[in-house]
């Protein structure tokens, strides 16, 4: 039985709705996960850093030898129309919802091999859903998060479909009833199941190096942006457990969670066990950039 709602997707060429969405049990983005993915934040139908995104996508599909099937104006034209029909289907102006689109590239079907093919055509999906932040209560209280070795592969720059070491590691958090999993490798910092991890000490914030051991967060660039206007010090660097559990603050960034404070990490409060200051800015100051956005704005 599909229990898949109608809400509407592009895949092929084509745009249909989930439960018409059908690929072959040979594509390689299932048989290997050999694929690629992106997420657009889409503002009140208005997307938000594209050019970064559409960077980062050129990245991850350099590194695993897939060629762009797109150009940034046809990425741009298919989220869009996608926001807009979700839009439509749901009965909401656009104007009034955040949405993320997905974007996911495979390297195509082939018969199974772990040798690349040479004649495979990429498969094409990309489909949206209403944005879920952060609630209330969680930005005024801060959330809950715990550690954990970071045992997944040294390639964690590529923003691979091969998510099961991620996948693996939310688990964590879930099954403890955290939010979210801040992973170490040989004692420092990497980062988080699906969030990059900032450390806020003496009124800087400190985030680990873009390196492949990390996912460049598009906040990565954001995140520096808002901290040169605030005047706060932004360094990368490596950073060890030691600095992560005395932190004056602790922070999660994602484009789901946008910027969100850690209040209490292995059952210790972080700091004074409140959203701090800094966070405060951040946070504020994100909202501005958003409101630029929206009222078209170039952020």
């Amino acid at each position: 039985m599909n229990n898949l709602p109608d809400l509407p997707c592009y895949l092929n060429g084509e745009f249909t709705e989930l439960p018409n969405a059908k690929i072959s049990v040979m594509d390689r983005g299932f048989i290997f996960g050999d694929g690629v993915y992106e997420v657009l934040p889409v503002y009140g139908g208005r997307l938000f850093r594209f050019e970064q995104h559409m960077e980062r996508l050129d990245r991850s599909l350099s590194e695993v030898r897939i060629a762009n099937p797109m150009t940034s104006a046809q990425w741009a034209e298919i989220a869009l129309e996608l926001a807009s029909a979700y839009a439509h289907s749901t009965g909401t102006e656009i104007q009034n919802i955040d949405q993320l689109v997905y974007i996911q590239i495979s390297r195509g079907v082939a018969m199974r091999d772990h040798v690349m093919p040479t004649d495979a055509k990429p498969t094409v999906f990309v489909m949206t859903n209403v944005m879920k932040p952060p609630s209330q209560a969680q930005r005024s209280a801060g959330v809950v998060c715990v550690t954990a070795d970071d045992f997944r592969w040294e390639k964690a720059h590529i923003k691979s479909t091969s998510l099961l070491g991620s996948v693996l590691a939310r688990q964590i958090s879930f099954d403890t009833g955290a939010v979210e999993t801040i992973m170490f490798r040989n004692g420092f910092l990497s980062e988080a199941a699906a969030s990059n991890v900032w450390v806020v000490r003496d009124g800087k914030v400190l985030g680990t190096p873009k390196d492949n051991l990390v996912l460049e967060g598009i906040r990565y660039g954001l995140l520096e942006e808002i901290c040169r206007g605030l005047g706060l010090g932004f360094v990368l660097r490596r950073i060890s457990r030691e600095e992560v559990l005395k932190a004056d603050e602790l922070l999660l960034s994602s484009v789901s969670k946008e910027v969100l404070a850690v209040t209490t990490l292995d059952g210790q409060p972080v700091g004074k066990g409140v959203p701090g200051p800094v966070y405060r800015q951040l946070y504020a100051q994100y909202q501005r950039v958003k409101e630029q956005a929206w009222s078209g704005g170039t952020p």
